[in-house]
């Protein structure tokens, strides 16, 4: 099923979206934003340094695979051959040698890009083995490490270093940076997100897969010079055994402010069953003058899932109501 596309600036074929993020969270937000657009451009992060893409990180010294990887397989064509590639690319194998739970699609993208020299040519003839609806791009042309500054219940700090490191922390983070602290960003992202009529933020790891977007000057800069509007999508639930372990809706939006005080956030897209306190998280985006979405956006089925359906319906709410407005003022 498909969400009727809205119109964007330029027309046909909806509103161009570029999505940040990474990951499962990424691969929500793009499930959802097919379904009303096929102009989309998906910024992903490149820290994942555990697992397969971070074999082929140390070995080879390329950008991780797995979160392009798995942003692509979000995107592909909804056809028999689009979902069998998909697969192809989501498999892993099972062995007792070199080979096991390496994913079949993290070694086909180093393939094209050891072919190429390029990596974004090779995530784009990835694309089109996939019948992909939209681009896939790295945030940065370099791989990067996540430190994070994290608070001890005895008050202590302790630095924690690396993607799969600060995910797994369970104690307060209080604060996140790149390694190296000043990467060059894919020129090709920056150019998105200045041609955007949209950017989404999140669902997703909040310290290790949406906010190193913001730690990237040069996309930093193009987020906050750009004339889309960002819209802030919020997990279902924090990780119990994780990074956002113990954050409520209201402390997503603090910490992205703590480290990105003057990003313009035009809307949130919560889940009221969700949100501890609605009243706070509502005070929070009055205070900034960001607009707040309660809808049910979550799977049926109990999980921590966004439904792509019910999340593109959002999305669209937020979406048609600014066009409107914009309809009616140039009228």
């Amino acid at each position: 099923m498909r969400v009727a596309p809205v119109p964007g600036r330029a027309g046909g074929g909806g509103p161009a979206v570029v999505a940040l993020g990474g990951g499962h969270g990424l691969s929500s937000s793009l499930s959802a934003l097919r379904l009303m657009t096929d102009r989309i451009t998906a910024v992903v992060t490149v820290a994942d340094d555990g697992g397969s893409s971070g074999r082929l990180r140390d070995e080879l010294g390329v950008l991780p695979p797995g979160d392009l990887r798995m942003a692509l397989a979000a995107l592909c064509d909804d056809s028999d051959w689009g979902r069998t590639w998909r697969d192809v690319l989501q498999h892993r194998f099972s062995s007792s040698g070199d080979l096991d739970q390496h994913a079949v699609g993290n070694l086909l993208i180093v393939a094209l890009w050891e072919l190429l020299g390029d990596p974004v040519g090779g995530l784009d003839w990835v694309g089109r083995l996939l019948g992909a609806r939209g681009r896939v791009l790295p945030m940065a042309d370099v791989p990067l490490s996540i430190e994070a500054d994290v608070r001890r219940p005895d008050g202590s700090t302790d630095v924690v270093r690396g993607q799969t490191s600060v995910a797994q922390t369970t104690d307060d983070i209080e604060q996140v940076r790149l390694v190296p602290a000043d990467p060059p960003a894919c020129s090709e992202a920056v150019a998105a997100v200045d041609a955007a009529d949209w950017v989404v933020l999140g669902p997703g790891s909040w310290y290790t897969s949406v906010l190193p977007h913001l730690l990237v000057p040069e996309l930093r800069d193009a987020l906050h010079r750009t004339s889309a509007r960002i819209v802030v999508t919020l997990n279902l639930e924090p990780e119990e055994d994780g990074e956002t372990a113990g954050m409520r809706a209201e402390d997503y939006l603090e910490v992205l402010h703590a480290h990105a005080p003057d990003l313009p956030i035009y809307a949130v897209v919560a889940d009221p069953a969700a949100v501890e306190d609605i009243g706070a998280l509502a005070d929070r985006c009055s205070s900034s003058g960001t607009r707040l979405l309660l809808r049910q956006v979550g799977r049926g089925d109990g999980s921590a899932q966004h439904d792509p359906l019910r999340l593109a319906a959002a999305y669209r709410d937020v979406i048609e109501a600014t066009w409107g407005d914009v309809s009616r003022r140039e009228r």
